[in-house]
C-alpha cells in the first residue's frame, strides 16, 4: 500500500471518527455537563470551528495541552491553550 493509498486524519474531531468507547465517553461528558458551566451551542461551535483550523490540532486532540478538544470548548469558562489562543 502506497502513501496515496492510504491516510491518516489528522485535522478530525474526535465525534467525525469511528464510534467507539472513546467517542462515547466524550459525548456524554458533553451531554451531561450543568447548563450553568456548559458553552452555549452556537458558541462551542465556533469554538470547535476554530480548533478545526488550528494547526495544533492532532487527532481531536490538542497538543499545545493534551486535551480532547470538544470536552475542553463544552465548559464556558475554559479558554484556548495556545500561545495565541483561538478562543
Amino acid at each position: 500500500m502506497t502513501g496515496e493509498e492510504w491516510r491518516f486524519c489528522k485535522k478530525c474531531l474526535v465525534r467525525d471518527l469511528d464510534e467507539g468507547e472513546l467517542v462515547a465517553t466524550i459525548k456524554d461528558y458533553v451531554e451531561r455537563l450543568d447548563e450553568s458551566i456548559k458553552t452555549p451551542k452556537e458558541q462551542y461551535e465556533e469554538r470547535l470551528k476554530a480548533c478545526v483550523s488550528c494547526e495544533k490540532l492532532l487527532s481531536g486532540t490538542c497538543v499545545v495541552c493534551g486535551c480532547y478538544v470538544e470536552m475542553r470548548a463544552a465548559v464556558r469558562r475554559n479558554t484556548c491553550p495556545a500561545p495565541k489562543p483561538k478562543w
